[in-house]
């Protein structure tokens, strides 16, 4: 009987992430911000974008949209929460050179266009454009993985493959 119990596998889910932006894929701990680079908000991955669109990585809703416009926190089907925050320090910008084009709430489908960005006032700010892309709820994840190197197009190749763990029965 408790055989049985231990042996019947939850249902795992596989969430593919699409690159959100265009640019160099880079390493979480290279962002210069100890809150990204150490993992303190999630694990993930980050890109250098070398234009100003975020897209959104998968089919989901948005849960939370900042009010200065700079980062977006988005709920998978499945239930994993991903922040994308663009650029770092650039809350200090209140707003200024972000265009959202969601609210919370909204439903998303991968590639759909989320927040519009000028780089070069980021740049002229001062503000590191190297943008996390990070899970949240780490506690839900089996495994994930980076799965693109150097550069990616935003909405059309994946970045990280993850598996989601399977909720009880």
């Amino acid at each position: 009987m408790l055989r049985g119990l231990f042996s019947r596998k939850k249902q795992q889910q596989e969430v593919t992430l699409l690159a959100p932006l265009t640019g160099a894929v880079v390493a979480l701990s290279e962002v210069p911000d100890p809150v990204f680079a150490q993992k303190v908000v999630g694990d993930g991955a980050a890109i250098i974008p070398t234009e100003g669109v975020l897209v959104s990585p998968l089919a989901g809703s948005v849960t939370h949209l900042f009010p200065t416009h700079h980062a977006i926190a988005l709920t998978s089907e499945s239930g994993l929460e991903i922040l994308l925050h663009i650029g770092i320090d650039t809350v200090k910008l209140k707003g200024e050179g972000f265009t959202p084009h969601v609210k919370a709430g909204d439903q998303v489908k991968p590639g759909d266009k989320l927040i519009s960005f000028d780089l070069d006032v980021l740049q002229k700010a001062g503000c590191p454009i190297v943008t996390p892309v990070v899970i949240t709820n780490g506690d839900l994840v089996a495994e994930k993985k980076v799965v693109s190197t150097g550069s990616v197009r935003a909405g059309q190749e994946p970045l990280m493959q993850v598996i989601v763990k399977g909720g009880a029965s």
